[in-house]
């Protein structure tokens, strides 16, 4: 990653941390990024010369020269976050640190005709309730592949989507900067502004629940492919003349280890009988200890261990995060996939930490959120022109905090 890249990114990185905690000097804040004191004093000097921080009272001191405690100004800014399912929207208003500050579901058709204007005509109801004095731009996560998050043209098999025009439907009913990606991507990016991935290098942030997916750190920043399909491992082929998996390949990891997959196994076997509760069901009966329950668990976790071991002997990264709807089982998992993952690493990666994370709902359209708070420091030019819209949009709200100061 470039000095520049690395602290365009731990800029927003600060934004998120004073917000997220207490003002905070100069000092602890390169402690708790992982910078050098003099590239945080830098950093911190811009932020402070755009309006976005203030200095205010110092903070205790053990000898030396008392330090400055840095605030985040109150701009009133937001971004929307919204994550696209086959049934329904989950939508999100966040603050400038990350922070939800309004969630809400609405029923959604992801097959239907209308699934665009219905998307629409949803965040057109959840805008009319916003909070934020001004908002950067609309984030959105979706299963499948985006090109460009600048266009956001997208192409899923779970949503049954073909080159379908999320970007520039949202752009033109609402006038806002509107960034698309895969929605394990937004997450990544969330996990590096403010999450277990922030100063890691590399890292892989894994989602196991509906779908398998993965979002790739690589050098500080998210990989997304040539086409923004990178970190599909869901369609890993594992099993030869396996089930059938939505992308008409047979045997992918998904096709095992996904929800549905693990219910129909549990069928199979007589662990789920017919009439109960899908996955809830299965996992009820996992907690109760009936055994071919836990059974089909341990398999999941065997499978997903042995291909994540194959990733990580690839990529070699700093940590392995997991979340996703599905760590709600993940005792049921964790055995047998410690023990397949470290069985096949190389002798160098054996002691790779792997990060377990509890799940919220509103967690995928945070990470969509995410999308917007990072592209104003956005080095690398994936954010496009939406992303220098945002900062415009950014640096227009600062300048106003900075003149109501004044007066």
């Amino acid at each position: 990653m470039s000095a520049t890249a690395k602290s365009d990114m731990t800029r927003s990185a600060v934004l998120v941390y004073i917000g997220g905690h207490e003002p905070t000097s100069r000092a602890d804040l390169a402690r708790a990024l992982g910078v050098s004191p003099a590239l945080m004093t830098q950093i911190t000097k811009g932020l402070l010369d755009d309006g976005l921080l203030v200095e205010l009272e110092t903070s205790p001191s053990r000898g030396g020269r008392p330090a400055r405690r840095l605030g985040l100004v109150s701009t009133g800014v937001g971004a929307i976050g919204v994550k696209v399912g086959l049934d329904n929207l989950t939508l999100v208003e966040v603050g400038l640190e990350g922070g939800v500050r309004r969630f809400a579901d609405a029923p959604f058709g992801a097959f239907e005709p209308g699934a665009l204007d219905a998307l629409v005509e949803a965040l057109r109801s959840f805008l009319a309730g916003a909070v934020s004095a001004r908002l950067l731009g609309i984030g959105v996560g979706t299963p499948g592949s985006v090109g460009e998050q600048s266009v956001g043209v997208v192409d899923s098999t779970q949503l049954r989507w073909a080159g379908a025009p999320v970007g520039d439907a949202l752009r033109d009913a609402f006038d806002l900067p509107v960034l698309v990606d895969n929605n394990v991507n937004a997450l990544a990016t969330a996990e590096l502004l403010y999450g277990r991935a922030r100063g890691c290098q590399g890292a892989l942030v894994v989602t196991i629940g509906t779908g398998i997916g993965a979002g790739i750190i690589i050098d500080g920043a998210v990989f997304r492919g040539h086409a923004g399909g990178a970190g599909e491992i869901g369609h890993i082929p594992v099993m030869e003349d396996g089930p059938l998996c939505q992308c008409g390949a047979r045997g992918c990891l998904e096709a095992l280890i996904g929800q549905e997959a693990l219910v129909e196994a549990a069928r199979r076997r007589g662990a789920l009988p017919d009439g109960e509760t899908g996955i809830d069901g299965l996992r009820a009966r996992a907690d109760a200890g009936e055994a071919a329950a836990r059974g089909v668990f341990e398999q999941a976790g065997h499978h997903l261990g042995r291909a994540l071991a194959g990733l990580a002997n690839t990529l070699d990264p700093e940590a392995v995060i997991v979340l996703g709807e599905g760590v709600a089982a993940w005792d049921h998992w964790a055995g047998a996939f410690e023990a397949a993952f470290r069985a096949g690493l190389v002798p160098a990666l054996r002691d790779v930490p792997v990060s377990v994370e509890t799940w919220q709902d509103d967690r995928w359209a945070q990470g969509a959120a995410c999308l917007v708070l990072g592209a104003p420091f956005d080095a690398q030019g994936i954010s496009g022109d939406q992303g220098r819209w945002v900062r415009e949009r950014l640096a227009d709200a600062a300048h106003r905090s900075a003149w109501a100061r004044e007066r």
